[in-house]
């Protein structure tokens, strides 16, 4: 193994064309040989280069529709081979086998393959073969050979040549063994998660993840944390995929609030109306929907002016003028939204420090995914929540019937109660909620934290009585008592969302229609750990 090792012959194979060219010219000006193959080998042609066939080097043509070319020991052995052993070499020159010094692979696009939903025959055809093959090839014979598998990495390599004569360093093939690993991994990740996917299969026995790197971030909760963020791929709407058009980059706090918050935005369908959230610390501090996306915006904040100064606002439209020049009044850390008008952008770029996101788009609320937390030892994986009811799936256990009033703010604080950490309680009044409790290791403590906090808002305000006279109620989990039930009622609410299944839902249905509530259960848990 040496420090600086020379490249005389590289073999391209790529599926992604994009820089081969130059980076052909750039190898062939050095008098580097270029082998090919296939698609690659007719590109570099046409561009004027030399090229010499794989099937040349190995003495079998390409056959099986491409699936057999370079799983052959001429090319294998040209990339296996220490340059230092003496019995390597002397194999070498009895079986006409030429070193690779350098190997340029990018895979069969499997992954935007499934992504585009092509069927299973198509999607199996995208399967590389010898493409992983080679590259885990190269890459453990790192000590000589440069293995070379993103379009990213084209400049950083001819650079290196150009640092040292047409040479690399070790430390460079290191890292670019490295990396190499990483996307054989990643790609066999994308394909037996496909696979169990079409099976049904769940819980497959073993379970990999796999993700690019975005963004290395300042730190991550505290600053004593490193952090880094890592896209998984997905096209689903957020911000992971959004273009952040101003402000400083995001930080690990940033993303993770920003996430909840269009998360909760999404569950509001842009063409039933605008609405907005306001997250803090991964919880909303306010939601609402209104005629207009400025209304939406006043009628959140009015729920916890407080909590809302520093937080994160996520918008189901298109940001205008009228409502940025609201958010523009306090300071904000983040807003998302699908779009933003000319008259929006010019109002925040005045507001240096403050990110806006453009997302093209809502997340479906109902599309299937999964989260993964890590435990000591391990880590969880499920299911992504995506429960949702409709009016017909609720069923009314009191004596008196809820209003379509108090039944649509049910609803809409169902909805909001999803996105609340557990013990979630949260009171909602014409379309806007006007208390949110949340985390609370009681449930009653929650109920009883979101009153007072509407109590001291509706104070603030100038108010002659709490937000919550007259609002509804949603719980994320049954009442186990009737203590929670009571104290919602005492605030003002006059009607109850909860899931149900408590031993002791008679107790808490009864309690309900003493105090003269209408309660509706759900039969659906939203527990948000």
């Amino acid at each position: 193994m040496t420090d600086i090792a020379p490249i005389r012959r590289a073999l391209l194979s790529v599926s992604d064309k994009t820089g081969l060219i130059d980076l052909g010219r750039a190898l062939a000006q050095r008098g580097v040989e270029l082998l090919s193959t296939g698609g690659s080998a007719k590109s570099l042609r046409q561009a004027g280069l030399e090229v010499r066939d794989v099937a040349d080097v190995t003495g079998f043509p390409e056959m099986m529709d491409g699936r057999v070319k370079t799983l052959h020991p001429a090319v294998h052995g040209g990339l296996l081979a220490l340059r230092d052993n003496d019995d390597h070499l002397r194999a070498m020159d009895e079986h006409g086998i030429g070193a690779i010094d350098l190997l340029v692979v990018n895979l069969y696009p499997f992954e935007s393959t499934v992504a585009a939903g092509a069927d299973y025959d198509t999607c199996v055809e995208n399967i590389d073969i010898g493409g992983p093959a080679m590259i885990r090839a190269a890459a453990k014979n790192h000590g000589f050979v440069n293995v070379v598998v993103d379009v990213e990495d084209y400049d950083a390599l001819l650079a290196e040549m150009e640092a040292h004569d047409g040479g690399t360093t070790l430390a460079f093939r290191r890292k670019l063994a490295m990396t190499a690993y990483s996307r054989t991994a990643a790609y066999d990740s994308a394909v037996s998660g496909w696979m169990a996917a079409q099976q049904g299969d769940s819980a497959p026995r073993r379970r990999t993840v796999a993700g690019t790197l975005a963004q290395v971030l300042r730190y991550g909760e505290n600053p004593h944390q490193s952090a880094s963020f890592y896209l998984d791929g997905s096209a689903r709407p957020g911000v992971a995929t959004a273009e952040q058009l101003q402000g400083k980059a995001l930080s690990y706090n940033n993303i993770n609030d920003t996430d909840a918050a269009f998360e909760l935005a999404s569950e509001f369908a842009p063409e039933d109306g605008p609405a907005c959230a306001i997250i803090k610390h991964a919880n909303p501090c306010g939601v609402a929907r209104a005629a207009t996306l400025k209304d939406a915006y006043t009628r959140a904040f009015d729920c916890d002016r407080t909590s809302a100064f520093g937080g994160i606002i996520a918008l189901n439209r298109p940001l205008d003028g009228a409502t940025a020049e609201e958010i523009a009044q306090i300071f904000t850390e983040v807003v998302i939204a699908p779009g933003a008008d000319d008259d929006a952008r010019r109002i925040f770029e005045a507001k240096k420090n403050l990110r806006l996101l453009i997302t093209d788009g809502m997340a479906d609320p109902r599309s299937a995914a999964q989260t993964i937390r890590q435990v000591s030892g391990g880590y969880l994986m499920q299911d992504k929540d995506n429960g949702h009811l409709e009016p017909g799936d609720l069923k009314v256990v009191t004596k008196r019937q809820p209003t379509d009033a108090e039944m649509a703010d049910m609803l809409f604080a169902w909805k909001v109660a999803k996105h609340v950490k557990s013990n979630a309680i949260v009171y909602v009044r014409d379309g806007a909620t006007v208390g949110v409790g949340a985390g609370q290791m009681s449930r009653v403590d929650s109920c009883r934290i979101a009153a007072r906090k509407s109590q001291d808002m509706a104070e603030a305000l100038g108010l002659p009585r709490p937000l919550t006279q007259g609002s509804v109620v949603a719980s994320d989990a049954f009442f186990p008592f009737a203590d929670g039930l009571l104290t919602a009622a005492e605030a003002g609410a006059t009607a109850v969302i909860h899931p149900g299944g408590s031993m002791r839902d008679d107790e808490v249905i009864a309690a309900a229609d003493d105090a003269g509530l209408a309660m509706v259960l759900t039969g659906m848990r939203h527990f948000r750990h």
